[in-house]
């Protein structure tokens, strides 16, 4: 994995096909997964509320990446869904608003 610093998130992790890990496209990932897209609204302001709380997550492109935008799909009953946010512990955020990201990223 590639670490990026970048205005948006200096803790956010991008991912390239030759570093991928191998847990991305499941519910129970190792690390927060947050699979959105470059030109979605919802997504630039749920990432804002991750870098305001200091919380790191790997970032997926699903324009970018055909499994998981299937994966994605998925979990959304046939929908490209995003941001679609998945936590270690199993919790599925799709398109939360504020209140709810933040509710959850406090408790981590």
């Amino acid at each position: 994995m590639a670490i990026a610093q970048n205005r948006h998130s200096p803790l956010r992790v991008h991912l390239f096909k030759d570093n991928m890990t191998t847990d991305l496209y499941t519910r129970n990932p190792s690390s927060i997964v947050f699979y959105g897209t470059s030109w979605c609204g919802d997504c630039r302001r749920a990432q804002r509320v991750f870098s305001q709380i200091g919380i790191p997550f790997t970032e997926v492109d699903i324009d970018a990446d055909e499994q998981a935008e299937a994966f994605v799909k998925e979990l959304n009953r046939g929908y490209r869904s995003v941001p679609t946010i998945v936590f270690p512990d199993g919790t599925v955020l799709i398109e939360p608003d504020d209140g709810k990201l933040l509710e959850k990223l406090k408790g981590l």
